[in-house]
């Protein structure tokens, strides 16, 4: 394709944020031998010019969007398998969606691998695939996973930060993530890395080929890149800290540190950490009538059983990152058809298989699972019950003492270890032509996409209640010696009578008859039409207005399906409903750069972007949708620039969101009825002994103790409208003349979302049924999303999406860079990137009005205050050696527990002041103030070339040079953030020192 020259240099100079394509636009020049000195200057400035996704783009230092873009070399460096990965460990203002080191606990969503800028959610940072939309890896949300795209395909990473829906559409709230895919790449490549924890684990093998060449007289170009990559992930077993039983509490009367031991809580001051205990009541044998019997490992049945000490460790299958195979594919072709006529296509595929193994099945007497009549479609609870007495499988010492009925509580070890598998295949094509009119003056494009997604999620080992309770009914036959089930239509439909009673006691037909092996598959379509037209409009005296405007139709589909037939026997797995739906939108877009003055007094260039896009969605609640933007980009004097943003950004509803029936999902959380007595006082101990189970609990032992399941299902809510952004970023960058190949820029950003899109947190959920203004009871409607078990413990708790009042985010983030070159000894790079949050809260209307809760500096929420990157690359020749220094600062596990301790202590030193009590020099409780975490990495690489044309790179590094140990995180007990293995996904998740060695040819 062919374009004028000067057209090119003008659009260039004037449209630097502000064209609306929507798919990677080329565009080629050349120059004559006579061009004059201002074409020249004109071409040099193009070249500093990236002509990528959805609009001409200059570097972060010169735009009036604040942008962060990544390199080839960056991505190398950072020692990492995941693209994800590397763009959290490399920019600040990017947190980890899901990733392989905290979906350990997450059925749907291991093996993603997902980002989210400003911590304000994954459905909020829209990710685009040179300039375009990508269909969705999973029914949680519009989650795009990096893992599908292949590392040999990637140029760079561009990262548009506020909100840019105005350009890009819904979910780019936060900003945008374009990853730019190579387009000039000729000959072949090979890339080979892999790496291990120096400790021990974490193995990784990575394979990367690539191949473009151009044909047909340089008419055509095609790209083909293939990435295979295995992650081994890592066990509890592969580190000794994650040995250790942790079950933390705060002793409130002798106001120490305790942990769980074989005699319950104790000050950790007077123990060990060899005597921390926390094990589960369900063993392999069985346990019966509370602890009067049990099977010990040598399968003898004793009396008084003791939980910390004869009970099940389940923390020893914990994993602390998922292992992952994944296969990562694409081939890319243009074509010139005429000079001002080309031919695109792409087309990806990707297949990602993650999984983990969880210890057998723990159930007792009373444990409810969710049963769905298949043919009323009525939910209700079913729990196994109780065995009689007369049961043939019963020992006699047991049914003697047991009266009417025999309870019991066991691991089902003989059915088998649970183990979960994902399988996700991704296609994604686009096709369409790309051309100039008027002459060259005009560019446009029209393109259509397809992209379909297919998960196919499996869980085995399962086990159906229904059918395990027909089978603990079991009697003897007419014969007197066959046993068999009792109820003759269960025999007659295959029932098989149960034995729990001693290890190995369940027959291999038993264990059949009760295992189940539910899926869940997820299939998910998206059609993208789009056309658009860019060029310039008209001259104003300081230059041309470039402008850009098009249309776009998008249809997305999704339809979830599972085992209709397992849903009907109660099974031990999350229950996720079979649902669809599909969201279909109309957009028209436009977008203008005004250049209002240039060369003036104070005033060398003065440019405002406006830009608009409405959307009309199919949605029954959302109304025509309007995103819009305007942005100010001022130089002031070579060198030095001003730049400010207002954008009003929207988002849609995704189909989950708007659609999803309550599916199952675990989160941790502490019930605030923990520790409820007869008398006690604390905050909604008055509503908790209105629940019956928790009374009941407080009558048998005195107090009621928190072991809830961790069952927190999502919900969604047809009802749900759009959220509306506001977002204003004031920006100023500086390159001073005095201080050569130097650049800052220092970046302000405020947004505030209104009708947001979310669930309140459990923990809010909770103290709004037992500790607010509206009673206790079916008329506050917070207490409706819980569910309790005849014991007290909390089985359900719903959190389903409302359009809450408000979430805010602001900040700063600083960006800088050096660049020192010496005359012998090679050059020095200096890089930082810095990001400080001074907000970041949600709003909801609870029972007494607004509520406020901040997210800043707190580990439950994932939000640091403040994040940076540092880094110093020294280039010699052909050698390159990279040091990076990684900063986040200090948090507090939870707020919540840090105003329950600053009361704790207050009531602690009124009584000292008093003399009516109190404990000299309280403890301050541990895991509730962690301090700043540093890291170093050091990464080299050397460049030969070889014999016939050919070119190798050996590359190699260490992350986390020193081996800085991540705070110490527990598995579980009074702290709201836990720790998988004691380890924390934020940080390191247990990872640790990690060395790695490569080596890439190019021929």
């Amino acid at each position: 394709m062919k374009k004028k020259l000067l057209t090119l240099a003008i659009q260039a100079a004037v449209f630097s944020s502000a064209s609306a394509m929507a798919q990677q636009v080329e565009v080629s020049a050349t120059q004559s031998s006579n061009a004059a000195q201002v074409e020249q200057q004109q071409v040099k400035e193009v070249e500093k010019i990236a002509v990528t996704g959805s609009r001409i783009k200059r570097d972060s230092f010169s735009m009036s969007t604040p942008m962060m873009l990544m390199g080839k070399e960056d991505l190398v460096d950072s020692g990492l398998g995941e693209l994800a990965d590397i763009l959290v460990d490399e920019i600040p203002s990017i947190s980890a969606g899901s990733s392989n080191t905290n979906t350990q606990g997450s059925v749907q969503n291991t093996g993603l691998s997902t980002i989210d800028l400003r911590d304000l959610g994954t459905d909020r940072t829209l990710t685009l695939i040179d300039g375009r939309r990508a269909v969705s890896n999973s029914y949680s949300g519009n989650y795009i996973s990096l893992a599908t795209i292949p590392a040999a395909m990637v140029d760079r990473v561009e990262v548009i930060t506020g909100g840019a829906s105005a350009v890009y559409g819904s979910d780019a709230i936060a900003g945008v993530v374009n990853i730019i895919t190579e387009n000039n790449k000729t000959g072949f490549e090979i890339d080979v890395r892999g790496g291990e924890t120096t400790e021990g684990g974490g193995r990784e093998f990575t394979i990367d080929t690539g191949y473009g060449a151009s044909f047909d007289d340089d008419r055509g170009y095609m790209l083909a890149a293939v990435t295979w990559d295995r992650q081994f992930g890592l066990l509890a077993w592969d580190r000794d800290r994650s040995q250790y039983e942790s079950s933390f509490d705060y002793d409130a009367e002798k106001m120490c540190n305790a942990n769980n031991t074989i005699d319950g809580d104790q000050c950790m001051r007077d123990i060990t950490m060899d005597d921390w205990r926390e094990r589960s009541n369900d063993i392999s044998g069985g346990r019966f009538e509370g602890n009067a019997w049990w099977y010990d490992a040598d399968n003898n049945l004793k009396e008084g059983f003791k939980e910390e000490r004869d009970g099940y460790d389940t923390y020893e299958w914990d994993i602390l990152k998922i292992p992952v195979d994944k296969l990562a594919s694409a081939i890319k072709v243009n074509y010139d058809l005429t000079d001002d006529l080309r031919g695109t296509f792409q087309i990806h595929y990707a297949k990602n298989k993650s999984g983990r193994t969880n210890p057998p099945e723990g159930q007792d007497y009373n444990d409810d699972e969710l049963r769905i009549n298949p043919e009323t479609g009525a939910s209700e609870l079913i729990i196994p019950g109780t065995i009689s007495p007369n049961n043939p499988f019963v020992p006699a010492v047991i049914a003697e003492m047991a009266g009417r009925s025999v309870t019991w509580d066991r691991r089902f070890d003989e059915v088998g270890n649970v183990i979960t598998e994902n399988t996700r295949t991704t296609i994604r094509s686009a096709a369409g032509l790309q051309g100039t009119l008027f002459d060259g003056q005009w560019d446009w494009e029209a393109s259509v996409g397809y992209g379909k997604f297919k998960q196919e999620q499996r869980r085995f080992n399962e086990i159906s209640i229904t059918k395990l309770a027909l089978g603990l009914d079991a009697e003897y036959a007419a014969d007197g010696t066959t046993i068999q089930c009792a109820d003759e239509q269960a025999r007659a439909e295959g029932c098989v009578p149960v034995n729990i009673f001693g290890i190995n006691s369940i027959s291999p037909e038993a264990a059949d008859y009760i295992r189940a092996n539910p899926y869940i598959n997820t299939d998910i379509t998206q059609f993208n039409a789009q056309a658009f037209m860019t060029g310039d409009l008209f001259e104003m005296p300081a230059g041309m207005v470039a402008s850009a405007f098009g249309i776009e139709y998008r249809r997305d589909t999704q339809k979830v399906d599972t085992d209709v037939a397992l849903r009907g026997q109660a099974i031990t797995f999350n229950d996720v409903p079979p649902f669809s739906g599909e969201v279909k939108v109309w957009e028209a877009f436009g977008e203008a750069t005004l250049p209002l003055l240039k060369d003036a007094t104070a005033a060398k260039r003065l440019d405002l972007d406006l830009s608009l896009r409405l959307a009309d969605y199919s949605q029954k609640n959302i109304d025509l949708m309007a995103s819009y933007r305007a942005g100010l980009l001022w130089e002031p004097a070579e060198g030095y620039a001003i730049r400010a943003n207002y954008a009003r950004a929207q988002r849609a509803p995704n189909i989950t969101e708007l659609v999803s029936p309550p599916r199952g999902d675990y989160n941790s959380f502490s019930d605030i009825c923990d520790g409820v007595t007869a008398t006690s006082t604390g905050a909604g101990h008055d509503a908790c002994r209105q629940e019956p189970g928790v009374a009941n609990a407080i009558e048998l032992y005195g107090q009621f103790t928190d072991e809830n399941t961790g069952y927190s299902p999502n919900a969604g809510n047809e009802n749900l409208k759009e959220e509306t952004a506001d977002t204003y970023t004031l920006g100023i960058t500086a390159a001073p003349s005095f201080l050569e190949n130097f650049n800052i820029a220092l970046d302000y950003y405020d947004i505030s979302i209104e009708d947001a899109i979310t669930s309140i947190g459990n923990e809010q959920i909770l103290k709004e049924c037992y500790d607010s203004s509206v009673p206790f009871g079916d008329g506050n409607p917070f207490c409706g999303e819980i569910t309790r078990d005849s014991e007290g413990n909390i089985t359900q708790l719903i959190q389903r999406q409302f359009n809450l009042a408000e979430e805010s985010s602001r900040g700063y983030d600083i960006s800088m860079a050096y660049k020192y070159e010496t005359e012998s000894y090679g050059n020095l790079s200096f890089n930082l990137n810095f990001t400080h949050v001074i907000e970041r809260s949600a709003t909801y209307e609870g029972n007494d009005g607004l509520e406020t809760v901040e997210y800043k500096g707190e580990l439950s929420s994932g939000v640091f205050t403040d994040r940076a990157t540092a880094s110093v690359t020294w280039r010699y020749d052909d050698l390159r050696i990279r040091w990076k220094t990684k900063y986040k600062s200090s948090v507090v596990d939870d707020y919540d527990r840090v105003e329950a301790w600053n009361e704790l202590y207050a009531e602690n030193q009124a009584k000292l002041d008093a003399g009516t009590g109190g404990v000299a020099n309280p403890e301050t409780p541990m895991y509730l103030f962690y301090g700043s975490y540093i890291t170093h990495d050091v990464s080299a690489s050397y460049n030969l070339d070889l014999d016939g044309g050919m070119a190798l790179k050996l590359y190699g590094g260490v992350r986390n040079v020193f081996g800085k140990e991540s705070p110490f995180v527990p598995n579980t007990g009074d702290v709201v953030e836990t720790g998988d293995g004691n380890y924390e996904g934020e940080y390191d998740g247990g990872v640790g020192r990690f060395a790695y060695l490569g080596a890439e040819l190019k021929f």
